[in-house]
């Protein structure tokens, strides 16, 4: 489901869109650890105070990211107001079933 903001240009939701459908394939993806996949409902589950003021470097969320927009991406702003950041991490709590991970 979109979680936009509502001040977010057309170029940010599509961003938002392309990491939220990558983060949902990637969750789904046999080959995904549980680990990586609990790793990522923490960040999604947490407030930005937690997070922190930083990039995160995330190999799945980097490469969503870089096919997103065609640019080579190296890491990611680790912040709720990143419409890369919050569209994976929503994908993949989306894409993980209720009764896993205690959602």
């Amino acid at each position: 489901m979109a979680n936009y903001d509502d001040d977010w240009t057309d170029s940010q939701r599509a961003l938002y869109d392309e990491c939220y459908q990558a983060g949902g394939d990637w969750a789904e993806d046999p080959d995904t650890s549980s680990d990586e996949v609990q790793y990522v409902i923490n960040l999604a589950e947490g407030d930005d105070d937690s997070i922190g003021d930083s990039e995160i470097d995330f190999g799945p969320l980097v490469d969503a990211v870089t096919q997103a927009t065609g640019e080579n991406a190296t890491s990611v702003p680790a912040t709720h107001e990143d419409p890369a950041f919050r569209g994976f991490t929503d994908g993949v709590r989306d894409a993980t079933s209720d009764d896993v991970f205690g959602l």
